[in-house]
């Protein structure tokens, strides 16, 4: 397991699925998080209870990333709250699917809101102080999507392709502070969204996939800690697709 100890990490989207098993998954490694969220405060809070419970730092903080504003004051929350802050994940993500030529331009809108320009937003209110103590770690999640695009959601592979190349120039610009910028990308993972899909469409989704199997949130958080830390040293402007083989041809 990746050794974050003494570091502070600030999670965006994480009170479920893969922000929340990010967050544990920084936690167990050591690091003191920042557990943010947008509406879902009672499950923020009992993820923070849950570290703490475990012997680790959490707290809460709410904002909506796709406010220039509530990006700043979430991240001045995260150096007032825990001291500190040395790892960045950019988790938060909202999907309004639907076929582009019925797309509303507020489904467009907001998913390129939250999506793309949420994580320019908390990027840019954390660069200043990466770039003072000439270290950082971002991780952002993008989506096996934004590498391959999907019928009927024209807008969340454009947000995310958008964060692929959005994290390689952060990663060229910053990397003379001795900041990193990395992404994960993962694919079909068992959170409540897939549990929703019918069940035709996993199956047909599942004969894509080399390992034939959904992958978990756990095993997407265990990429990003390893992204975030130091055994990562020498990484920096590169997109990990976590999909079983889904993508790699």
């Amino acid at each position: 397991m990746p050794d974050l100890s003494g570091k502070v990490a600030l999670v965006t989207g994480a009170s479920r699925g893969i922000g929340a098993a990010i967050a544990r998954q920084l936690a167990a490694c050591g690091a003191a998080v920042a557990v943010n969220y947008a509406g879902s405060e009672s499950a923020a809070r009992a993820l923070v209870d849950e570290i703490v419970a475990d012997g680790g730092r959490a707290v809460a903080l709410q904002a909506d990333v796709s406010s220039p504003e509530a990006a700043v004051a979430l991240v001045e929350g995260t150096l007032e709250a825990l001291g500190g802050l040395d790892v960045l994940v950019n988790n938060a993500g909202i999907t309004r699917d639907g076929l582009i030529v019925r797309m509303s331009d507020d489904d467009w809108g907001s998913v390129l809101d939250t999506n793309l320009t949420g994580v320019f937003n908390v990027t840019r209110a954390s660069t200043r102080h990466f770039m003072k103590q000439r270290s950082g770690a971002i991780v952002n999640v993008t989506s096996v999507i934004g590498l391959v695009g999907n019928s009927g959601q024209a807008n969340y592979a454009a947000a995310k392709a958008g964060v692929i190349g959005l994290t390689k120039s952060i990663a060229k610009e910053l990397a003379g502070r001795g900041v990193r910028a990395n992404a994960v990308a993962p694919g079909f993972i068992e959170t409540d969204m897939t549990a929703k899909l019918p069940e035709a469409l996993r199956d047909g989704a599942l004969k894509e996939i080399a390992l034939r199997r959904f992958g978990l949130p756990e095993e997407v958080a265990s990429a990003v800690a390893f992204l975030a830390s130091d055994d990562a040293a020498y990484i920096t402007g590169q997109v990990l697709a976590i999909d079983g083989g889904m993508t790699f041809c």
